[in-house]
């Protein structure tokens, strides 16, 4: 189960690690003298449970080694400064008691400064040390690899560090899902629970309400590959995450009014399925009972729930959701309950390991990429194509990963079939396009369950 543990704290010599070393040059170019630490936070592959933690239900995530990467030192300061090994990010500086985070502009530093106010407002620190900050990511941006989060995660720890408080894993994970509400997006927890709460070589089955993590023990025999679509998509920079997270707000009130239960009170299909207290088929049937296909109107919704549309926006509907003219409320809590019951399956068949173990886990992510595409509309054109290459070059199964409408699918394919597969795709997908062809490199690549956030202390000279 989850540790309660703060994240580890590692000693290394630097000058072991060339990334270390590289980074630590970089900074003392940079800023004139060494850093005092570093922390990384790891990016993760969602193997199955798209879109449903924000509705209350388990997901089934692995760490990836792919992560953020900052070198820090305390300053005499109030003042935050930010650089970023890539070039294109450019540098930030802000005073640590007038943090303004600009939700219209997603820019990478704003994801910082969610991670660093987060971990401020917790303790409500009257006076917060200042930090110059050196950055370097391997997560490829806007690629549904947890990218963004990765970084809010590495800020937290980074603050919670500098500023001498801790807190355990769970309660870091919890206050960094909230953090990241500060940009605009609503997401769920999965992120920053697994970038916390990742163990190497095992994937976790993540519940929440509360918080906990539970080993699940991959099937040997089959390595999980991710191929990225090259298509980015910025949770924050579009409405589409977020107008999905009201579908499901709104279907769960619908159905609990319909139910004549508390329905104000109610925010997630998770919790209504608690109140009613049956099980996820059962669930299934309440929403064909209850919902229709056709999308729902604003002025239907209000109809349902007995409010008008002033009332409706003000206590329901996100600030970049107040214009939405139709929402699709079955197909959303259909893919919801289906996909919830799909992950316990999925750790099922991890748990009991079967003969035929990687052929039944292979159904269900196809079956959850369908889910994803007809109910949940969050594919893309580019991921539907990937989809299909990778299970014509040997997966056994092969679904999006992340929010969708871009970035990576994740493919279970047999170790005997990998080098041909790998090559199957590069033909099939990167070598027909030359922008694909650029990214190869870091697009496509077997990985295996990694190691959580965690704090790097340069070893002490004997």
């Amino acid at each position: 189960m989850a540790s309660c543990a703060p994240p580890p704290t590692a000693r290394a010599p630097v000058s072991e690690n060339a990334r270390l070393l590289k980074l630590k040059e970089m900074f003392i170019a940079k800023y004139g003298s060494a850093p005092t630490f570093y922390a990384r936070a790891p990016g993760r592959v969602n193997l199955i449970g798209e879109h449903i933690d924000y509705c209350g239900y388990a997901v089934l995530p692995m760490a990836i080694e792919q992560d953020i990467l900052a070198a820090v030192q305390t300053v005499n300061t109030q003042v935050v400064q930010l650089s970023n090994t890539n070039p294109s990010y450019l540098d930030f500086s802000v005073n640590v008691k007038n943090i303004q985070i600009d939700k219209t502009k997603p820019l990478w530093h704003n994801y910082f400064l969610c991670g660093l106010k987060g971990i401020q407002d917790h303790f409500n620190l009257s006076s917060p040390t200042g930090m110059n900050c050196l950055l370097d990511g391997t997560i490829p941006a806007s690629s549904g690899l947890s990218s963004s989060s990765a970084l809010v995660c590495c800020a937290g720890l980074v603050t919670l560090t500098a500023n001498g408080v801790t807190l355990s894993k769970v309660e870091l994970a919890e206050t960094c899902a909230r953090c990241e509400h500060y940009i605009g997006t609503e997401g769920g927890g999965m992120d920053q629970s697994i970038s916390f709460l990742a163990e190497e070589g095992t994937a976790k089955l993540i519940e929440f309400s509360p918080l906990r993590a539970t080993d699940v023990k991959l099937p040997t025999g089959a390595v999980f590959v991710i191929a990225n679509s090259c298509v980015e998509m910025n949770k924050a920079a579009t409405s589409h995450f977020n107008i999905r997270v009201m579908e499901c707000r709104l279907a769960t009130k619908v159905i609990a009014k319909s139910r004549g239960m508390d329905w104000k009170n109610l925010l997630k299909l998770g919790d209504l399925q608690a109140k009613l207290g049956v099980n996820l088929k059962e669930m299934l049937a309440v929403v064909e009972e209850v919902l229709h296909p056709e999308p729902y109107t604003r002025e239907e919704i209000c109809e349902c729930l007995g409010i008008n549309l002033e009332e409706l926006r003000a206590t329901i509907l996100s600030q970049n959701t107040q214009d939405v003219a139709t929402f699709k409320l079955y197909q959303r809590a259909q893919h919801v309950y289906g996909e919830a019951a799909r992950v316990l399956a999925f750790k099922k068949v991890c748990d009991e390991a079967p003969a035929n173990a990687i052929q039944l886990l292979g159904d269900l992510m196809n079956q959850s990429h369908v889910s994803c595409r007809d109910l949940y509309e969050c594919s893309c054109p580019e991921l539907d194509q990937l989809v299909d290459i990778c299970l014509q070059s040997g997966a056994i199964g092969s679904r999006l990963t992340g929010a969708g409408w871009g970035g990576c699918t994740v493919s279970m394919v047999p170790i005997s079939k990998l080098s041909e597969f790998l090559l199957s795709v590069q033909d099939s997908y990167y070598k027909t396009n030359d922008q694909r062809l650029a990214l190869q490199q870091r697009s496509l690549f077997a990985t295996k369950p990694g190691s959580g956030a965690m704090v790097l202390l340069e070893a002490e000279k004997k």
